[in-house]
C-alpha cells in the first residue's frame, strides 16, 4: 500500500504576507527625506509618507477614507425599528386569524362573539399596549395563538441577542427547559459579576461558571476580565442603540420587553446585568447615540451588532489617524480592518506597519537625545548617494558625451590600501583582494584550492596621494524668497549631493557649508537638511563671504573653490558691531561691502562660480559684474538641475585630478 501525506490549504491568517514583495526602503527614504528637506521633522515626514502612501502602496488616508465611507453606508442603509415592525406584523396576523376564526365558528354564542370582536376592534393603536392587553386574551384560533406566542418568543430572543451575539438563532424553537437554562445562566453570571465587583471572586469561580455555561460564550474568554470586556462592549452597544431610537420607539420597546418569554424575570436579570457591566467598565460609551436614516429595518440584535461595528470603525479611524501620543502602526487592529474593508485593506495595513517597523529598525531613522526622530548618518549617506547619482544622470544628459579618465590622474600611490567604497576609482590592490578572498573562503569552511569567488567585501584599493587638495565652500541662500519660489528643496538636494561627492570621492578636500539669510552661519549637512524654511528678509552675502574667507585662511595650502547659490541681490551686510543691516532695495554701502569681500576671496586665487536662480534682471546684472571682476562664472540652471550644475562646476574646478563627467562610473 502507498501511504501519502495529505495537506489542507486555507486562508493565510498570520502576520505580513510571506509572498508579498519586500518593502521598498529606497522609495520610502527618498520620500521622507524630501519632506525633511521641505521643513518637516523626520517624525512628521514619516507620518506623512505613511498617510499618503505611494504609487504601489495604499496609505493611511485612503484606508481612513474607506473606514469613513463604510460608517456612512451603515448609517444610511438602516433604521432601528425592525423589532417593532416584526412585532406589529405578528400582531396583525394574530388579530386577523382570530377574526377569521370568530367569523366561521358557528357554535360560539353571539354574545361571546360580539364581546371578542369588540375587544379586537378596540385594541389601542400602540403596539406595546395592544400586546399587553391581549396577554390575557383567550385565543380561539390556534394560528392566532401561535403568532402571539411568537411575539413573546421574538422579544425574548431579541433582548438576549442584544447582550449575547448569536443567542437569537440559538434559541429558535427553544423549549421551556432551554429558556430556564438561559435564566439560570443570567442568575449565575450576575452573581459572578457582583462577587467580582466586591473583590471576592477567585479564578475557580470563573472556571466553575464556564464549566456550567461555557457553551453560551463562543468568544471563549480565558478569564473573567476577558468575559467582562466582551459583554460590556455588547451591552454598551445595546444602550447606544436604544438611545439612537426615537422616544416613541424606545417607550414602545421598553413596554414590550415585559412580554419577553412571557415572564418579567428575563428583563430583571438583563437590567441587573447592564448595571453590573456598567459599574465594572465605566469607560465604555454607555450614553452615545447615532443617527440612522436608511430604510432597512434592524432588530435589536442586528442593530446592536451594527452599533458595535460603528464603535469598531471609530476605533479604526483613531488608529489610522495616528494622532495620539506614542502611536505606531502596530496599534492597528488588522483583523477588524479585514472584517470591515476586506483582505486588500488588511494586506495594505500589514505592509504599512512592516515598512514603519523596518524604517525604524534599519538604522535609517534614530532617536536623538531629546527623543526626536532624526535621519541617521547612514540615511544621510544613502540619500546623498541617491542625489549624487541623480545629479550625475542629469549632468551626463546635459553634456551629451562621456569623458575618459586618464590613468594616474588621481595622484601617486602611497603603498597602503583600504577597503573599496562606492565611488572609488583607485586601482585595485590585487594581492590584498585575493588574500581577503582566501581568508573568507577558509572561514566559511570551504577549500580555497577548489576555486575562489570574489565578493565586494574582499576588494581593497590602493591609496593615492592627491596632487592637489581643495578647500570648498558652498554658500546657499536661505532668505524667504528661496522658500517662497520653490527653491528650498533643490538647494538642500544640491548640498547633500556635493557633500556626498566630496566625502566619498575627494576625501582629501575640505568642504564647508554656509547658509546666508539676514545673517550667515556655518552648518553641518545634517543641520542644513533639517533646516525649516525661514521667514526672514535679507540676503547677507557679505557675511557669507566673510565666513568663506575665514575657512580658506584655515586651509592655506589647499586650492580655494567658492560656489554661491542665490536668487537675490545682497540686501544685508554685517556691521562692525556684529548686527546685520537690512535695506531693500540694496544700499550702495551694502553692495560695496559685498564686492570688497569678494575681491579678498578672489585675490586668494579662488575659483568662483555663481548659480543664479530666477530671472531677476537686477540680479543677473549684479552677478555678471561680480563674476567678471574676479574671473568667475555665472550659471543659471533650472531649480531641478541645480544639483547637476553645482556638481559639474565643482568637478570642472578639480579637472587636474578628475574629469568633469561621470561617464566612467558604474552608478548601480
Amino acid at each position: 500500500m502507498r501511504h501519502g501525506r495529505s495537506s489542507r490549504y486555507g486562508r493565510y491568517a498570520g502576520g505580513p504576507d510571506p509572498l508579498a514583495p519586500p518593502v521598498d526602503l529606497s522609495e520610502a527614504l527618498d520620500a521622507v527625506a524630501e519632506d525633511v528637506m521641505a521643513g518637516y521633522s523626520p517624525e512628521r515626514a514619516l507620518r506623512e509618507y505613511l498617510r499618503r502612501g505611494s504609487r504601489t502602496m495604499t496609505g493611511l488616508d485612503d484606508l481612513a477614507g474607506r473606514v469613513a465611507q463604510r460608517r456612512k453606508d451603515l448609517l444610511g442603509r438602516h433604521r432601528l425599528d425592525g423589532t417593532l415592525q416584526e412585532v406589529r406584523r405578528l400582531l396583525d396576523e394574530a388579530v386577523l386569524e382570530e377574526r377569521k376564526q370568530l367569523a366561521r365558528d358557528i357554535r360560539m354564542e353571539e354574545t361571546d362573539r360580539s364581546f371578542r370582536e369588540m375587544q379586537l376592534q378596540n385594541l389601542p393603536p400602540s403596539t406595546a399596549a395592544a400586546v399587553t392587553e391581549l396577554s390575557s386574551y383567550d385565543w380561539q384560533s390556534s394560528t392566532a395563538r401561535e403568532r402571539y406566542e411568537q411575539i413573546k418568543d421574538l422579544l425574548g430572543r431579541e433582548m438576549l441577542e442584544a447582550r449575547f451575539a448569536g443567542m437569537k438563532d440559538a434559541l429558535q424553537n427553544a423549549t421551556d427547559e432551554d429558556r430556564a437554562a438561559i435564566t439560570e445562566m443570567l442568575r449565575d453570571l450576575n452573581e459572578l459579576l457582583a462577587k467580582h465587583a466586591r473583590g471576592e471572586d477567585t479564578p475557580q469561580d470563573f472556571e466553575d461558571f464556564m464549566a456550567r455555561h461555557g457553551d453560551q460564550f463562543p468568544e471563549d474568554p480565558q478569564d473573567i476580565d476577558e468575559l467582562i470586556d466582551a459583554l460590556a462592549k455588547r451591552s454598551a452597544a445595546a444602550q447606544r442603540m436604544l438611545r439612537s431610537m426615537t422616544r416613541e420607539q424606545r417607550e414602545e420597546l421598553m413596554a414590550l420587553s415585559a412580554q419577553a418569554f412571557g415572564s418579567p424575570e428575563l428583563m430583571d436579570q438583563l437590567s441587573r446585568l447592564d448595571a453590573n457591566l456598567q459599574g465594572l467598565r465605566p469607560g465604555e460609551d454607555w450614553s452615545g447615540s447615532e443617527s440612522f436614516d436608511g430604510d432597512q429595518g434592524l432588530g435589536l440584535g442586528d442593530g446592536t451588532g451594527v452599533l458595535q461595528d460603528l464603535a469598531e470603525l471609530d476605533e479604526l479611524a483613531e488608529q489610522l489617524s495616528q494622532s495620539y501620543a506614542g502611536s505606531t502602526l502596530s496599534d492597528l487592529d488588522v483583523d477588524a480592518l479585514d472584517r470591515h474593508l476586506g483582505d486588500d485593506a488588511a494586506a495594505s495595513a500589514r505592509t504599512l506597519a512592516a515598512l514603519e517597523k523596518t524604517l525604524r529598525d534599519s538604522g535609517l531613522l534614530r532617536r536623538g537625545t531629546d527623543g526626536d526622530l532624526r535621519l541617521s548618518p547612514r540615511a544621510m549617506r544613502r540619500l546623498g548617494q541617491s542625489l549624487l547619482k541623480d545629479a550625475a544622470g542629469r549632468l551626463s544628459g546635459r553634456q551629451g558625451q562621456r569623458d575618459t579618465r586618464h590613468a594616474g590622474a588621481a595622484g601617486e600611490l602611497t603603498g597602503s590600501s583600504r577597503p573599496w567604497q562606492f565611488g572609488d576609482a583607485e586601482p585595485w590592490d590585487v594581492t590584498r583582494t585575493v588574500t581577503n578572498a582566501i581568508g573568507r573562503t577558509a572561514a566559511e569552511g570551504r577549500d580555497p584550492a577548489s576555486g575562489l569567488r570574489l565578493q565586494v567585501q574582499d576588494v581593497e584599493v590602493q591609496e593615492t596621494e592627491d596632487r592637489t587638495q581643495a578647500a570648498v565652500v558652498l554658500l546657499v541662500d536661505t532668505s524667504f524668497s528661496m522658500a517662497a519660489e520653490g527653491r528650498w528643496v533643490p538647494m538642500k538636494r544640491t548640498a547633500l549631493a556635493l557633500h556626498h561627492l566630496v566625502s566619498t570621492r575627494f576625501r582629501g578636500d575640505a568642504l564647508q557649508l554656509v547658509n546666508f539669510g539676514r545673517y550667515a552661519q556655518t552648518v553641518t549637512v545634517d543641520e542644513l537638511t533639517a533646516l525649516p524654511p525661514l521667514r526672514e528678509q535679507g540676503t547677507n552675502l557679505h557675511h557669507g563671504l566673510l565666513l568663506a574667507s575665514a575657512f580658506f585662511r584655515k586651509h592655506p595650502t589647499r586650492q580655494p573653490v567658492l560656489l554661491v547659490v542665490t536668487d537675490g541681490e545682497p540686501t544685508a551686510r554685517l556691521m562692525a558691531h556684529g548686527e546685520s543691516w537690512f535695506s531693500y532695495p540694496p544700499e550702495p554701502e551694502t553692495l560695496r561691502a559685498t564686492v570688497a569681500e569678494l575681491d579678498r576671496v578672489g585675490r586668494n586665487g579662488a575659483e568662483i562660480t555663481f548659480f543664479r536662480l530666477g530671472d531677476d534682471p537686477g540680479l543677473e546684472r549684479f552677478l555678471t559684474a561680480m563674476a567678471r571682476r574676479v574671473g568667475g562664472r555665472v550659471v543659471a540652471p533650472d531649480p531641478e538641475d541645480l544639483g547637476a550644475a553645482v556638481v559639474g562646476e565643482f568637478l570642472r574646478s578639480r579637472r587636474p585630478r578628475f574629469p568633469s563627467s561621470f561617464g566612467d562610473l558604474d552608478w548601480d
